[in-house]
């Protein structure tokens, strides 16, 4: 099960960019006082007591005449509602409420989800009166908080996990290989899906953008159950489609938590752009199984080292996903579709691999002997002990004198140690150091 998303809706200028990176603890969102100045796709992570949560900010809303300014506030709260499973709205209590917080507070009562109401700005106790006109718009209790001084949002995160989704965790079949389609827009992912299917499952369209939800296909092959998501196109910042698209890459994040294994599809006619990179790294940084899947390989012109060059590319552009592999294939003429999930098998083995103690040890031994560990100011690295602490991603524990002594390059040493032991293809390696006590 994903975790719950919390949308913040509320008109400009009301300070949602400011409670957004407090929920999330870092300045992510740009602040500013004008209205309208969110213009990024904003989500985050955010913690209150152990439970985790997704965050969006629905900023972006653009300024013109009054009743444009309702439908686009109207329509960013539309998807916002669809999307979340809590809804934060933001008022302003130095200004008191207005049209716009009535007609935002109407919406979510025609769906049922949970609304709670945040007026912003209550900067001192003195300023506590000015709530109560809130309890108009009908949607309980409003919470007076101050997002620039941080006070009050304790209380709101308190009731906003009350209404968080029951608790009981989603039962996870470990035979069945999830396995999510991440890429920027018309890479092919739709087709790819249909291809691996075999049948005309997902609705194919030149059109950029065409596939807005993430789809769970579950279908078996050789024996082998799988679960397929195709995932809508992440766009790049300040193109059409903004705010329809900010719900969208957070449907694909969710996709890629609840998956054991990654395909990241790059445009073979198209080359690597910077918005590429950047999605294949949310893969990595959730610890995903990666396979780099190059679509409409058929439709490259090429000769005998066509493929060597693009592998070399994609290897210098994505030196962080440099154990993942790379497959050439066509969703349009079904070009080596067939050694997709041969290689899914793979990868997700690789990912859920245990090593044994003693054997890990020994490797460890074996490698400080080959080249002993970096010193510094006369005191040596030295590595006591090691266990794999968790697999998916495998995750190791090196118990050192002095976690301070060892060197990224040294770490970086080790990590290719166990991969030349283990075949660890297509996963990526967590190695922490701990002091030994």
């Amino acid at each position: 099960m994903g975790l719950p998303v919390v949308a913040i809706v509320g008109r400009p200028n009301v300070g949602k960019s400011t409670i957004f990176n407090r929920l999330v603890g870092e300045r992510i969102a740009i602040v500013e006082d004008k209205p309208g100045v969110t213009r990024d796709r904003l989500y985050g992570k955010g913690e209150w007591l152990n439970r985790y949560f997704h965050v969006i900010d629905t900023g972006g809303i653009e300024f013109g005449e009054t009743d444009a300014i309702l439908t686009q506030m109207r329509h960013q709260a539309e998807l916002a509602i669809d999307e979340a499973d809590v809804i934060l709205m933001v008022t302003d209590g130095r200004a008191g409420v207005t049209d716009a917080d009535q007609e935002l507070a109407r919406m979510p009562n025609r769906t049922g989800k949970p609304i709670v109401l945040i007026v912003n700005k209550i900067d001192n106790p003195d300023m506590r009166a000015d709530i109560y006109d809130f309890y108009t718009l009908g949607l309980g209790d409003p919470f007076p908080v101050s997002g620039s001084h941080g006070l009050g949002l304790g209380d709101v995160l308190e009731e906003v996990v009350k209404h968080f989704p029951g608790g009981e965790e989603e039962e996870r079949d470990d035979d069945v290989i999830r396995i999510a389609i991440i890429g920027r827009p018309n890479v092919g992912k739709s087709s790819l899906t249909n291809a691996i299917l075999g049948e005309e499952r997902v609705i194919v369209s030149d059109v950029a953008g065409t596939t807005r939800d993430a789809i769970d296909t579950p279908f078996e092959r050789d024996g082998q159950h799988y679960i397929l998501i195709d995932t809508a196109g992440m766009r790049k910042r300040g193109k059409v489609y903004e705010t329809t698209e900010k719900y969208s890459v957070m449907r694909a994040m969710k996709a890629i938590e609840e998956s054991d294994v990654v395909l990241v599809v790059l445009n073979g006619e198209e080359g690597i752009i910077e918005q590429d990179k950047k999605i294949a790294g949310y893969a990595h940084e959730a610890g995903r199984a990666v396979i780099i899947v190059v679509n409409k390989w058929d439709a490259v012109e090429k000769d005998d080292k066509t493929m060597l060059r693009f592998t070399e590319l994609i290897r210098e552009e994505f030196k962080y996903l440099d154990y993942a592999p790379i497959l050439f294939v066509s969703a349009k003429t079904k070009q080596r579709i067939h050694t997709i999930l041969p290689k899914v098998n793979q990868v997700a083995e690789a990912h859920s691999m245990r090593v044994s103690t003693s054997v890990l040890n020994d490797l460890i031994t074996d490698a400080t002997i080959m080249t002993p560990p970096p010193s510094d100011r006369g005191k040596r690295l030295k590595i006591n002990y090691a266990t794999q602490a968790a697999v998916k991603p495998p995750t190791f524990i090196l118990f050192v004198n002095d976690p301070e002594l060892m060197h990224f390059s040294y770490e970086r040493y080790i990590e290719n140690k166990i991969r030349e032991a283990f075949v660890f293809e297509g996963t990526p390696i967590r190695i922490w150091t701990r002091k030994k006590t």
